[in-house]
């Protein structure tokens, strides 16, 4: 195991057993508003502070690209933390929610880890390693087609102006698929579809570290993931479609009519 990675592994784990002992106390947090829809509590912030922590006695020179606390130091070495991916779920008690961490090297993603600290679930990826759940295997669903698909999707919450394009290329995906679930965690779902569970997944506007850790993770489990326009500028774009090549193809082009780029 590549020691960045055993590093981001031991940061995942202690942030998710602060995320589980705060779980006794959620009726009690603070939460702050920091946009529309978007939310953060005391608990996001101890976490990321751990995680950071963690990291730091190892790589102190390391850049940081963090979720609440923003963007520290200068090097070709980037951190991308989220510390509670579904922090709307978490606040509610809905079991759906993790801990994402990827290190990105001048430009370039190569070890991810996403932890669901509720169902002890280590989801981890090394560039060229593949990708692994709890050290077995992960490969993505063979599926050529969207019949009998299983997808996932994010809704827009964050972009009303967005709304109607996002309904619009749901009702052309929908017809086509065995069903759809929208489960609240875009880090999850990437791990989901890397894990097989999913058969293919599509989001509008998300951050570098919303989809860091989950893009290695579908990449190495033998998936694709694009923007809207089936190109590699996912982190400008922050535009997702992700799944097996087959897949994949399949619910680009149905996409395709209804969401183009850009639309942050």
């Amino acid at each position: 195991m590549h020691p960045m990675l055993n590093i981001a592994i031991r940061a995942a784990r202690n942030a998710g057993s602060l995320i589980m002992r705060s779980l006794q106390h959620v009726e009690h947090l603070e939460v702050t508003t920091k946009g529309r829809n978007d939310y953060v509590s005391d608990v996001d912030r101890l976490v990321e502070q751990e995680i950071i922590s963690v990291i730091k006695k190892s790589y102190p020179d390391h850049a940081i690209m963090a979720e609440e606390s923003g963007n520290t130091g200068e090097n070709d070495t980037v951190w991308i933390i989220d510390p509670i991916d579904g922090t709307t779920n978490y606040l509610h008690g809905f079991p759906h929610y993790c801990v994402s961490i990827a290190v990105r090297v001048r430009g370039r993603v190569e070890h991810a880890v996403i932890y669901d600290p509720r169902r002890d679930e280590l989801f981890t990826a090394s560039r060229g390693e593949g990708a692994k759940l709890n050290d077995h295997r992960l490969r993505v669903t063979k599926r050529r087609e969207l019949d009998g698909a299983l997808l996932a999707t994010g809704f827009p919450f964050k972009y009303p102006q967005h709304h109607e394009c996002y309904l619009q290329s749901f009702s052309a995906v929908f017809p086509h698929v065995a069903d759809i679930r929208r489960a609240g965690s875009a880090a999850l779902d990437l791990a989901y579809v890397a894990a097989g569970r999913v058969d293919g997944y599509w989001e509008i506007g998300l951050q570098n570290w919303d989809l860091a850790a989950g893009l290695l993770l579908v990449e190495e489990a033998g998936g694709l993931v694009t923007d809207f326009a089936g190109e590699d500028n996912v982190f400008d774009k922050g535009n997702v479609v992700a799944g097996g090549f087959g897949v994949h193809k399949a619910l680009l082009a149905k996409l395709q009519p209804h969401l183009q780029e850009p639309l942050k």
